[in-house]
């Protein structure tokens, strides 16, 4: 999977510290279970941690619903960008990525979804997420998420 064509949700943010320092939030999967909205665990189950192929796992949940998807990590560039393709049961779910670009002694984060799943699965996985409009549903999470990350990276 790629991050080709437009993305389903998008959103970026300008953060006060270094690009490496983001990047090692981001990475850090406890860390970036506890920004992201759905998310209640991210564990590495294959791979040494943060490179492209390495795998873990994603424990999610919306008021009572809960699942688990198998995450891929595509992009691993240390301070710069941080992706990786989402399945579900071996279906293609999403691809999330998050670039870092250095900027006036800080840094611009942008996070973006891109959506993959295939026609039958979104009904289902609506039904199963307790989400029927995935997109914006995203839109409002990624927000969450990059303010919250804006927050723990400033705070230092």
């Amino acid at each position: 999977m790629t991050d080709r064509g437009p993305a389903s949700a998008k959103a970026e943010v300008t953060i006060d510290a270094e690009p490496a320092t983001v990047y090692g939030l981001i990475t850090n999967l406890p860390t970036l279970a506890s920004l992201a909205e759905e998310a209640e665990a991210m564990k590495w189950c294959k791979g040494d941690g943060v490179a492209p192929g390495a795998v873990f796992k994603g424990t999610n949940r919306n008021g009572l619903r809960r699942w688990t998807t198998t995450c891929t990590v595509t992009d691993a560039d240390p301070g710069r960008a941080f992706a990786f393709d989402v399945s579900y049961l071996g279906v293609p779910i999403a691809h999330w990525r998050y670039d870092i670009t250095a900027k006036d002694g800080g840094c611009l984060v942008s996070e973006g979804t891109w959506d993959r799943r295939p026609g039958w699965m979104a009904k289902a996985g609506g039904l199963a997420t307790g989400v029927s409009d995935r997109d914006t549903a995203n839109d409002g999470h990624i927000r969450l998420t990059l303010k919250r990350l804006k927050e723990r990276a400033e705070a230092g």
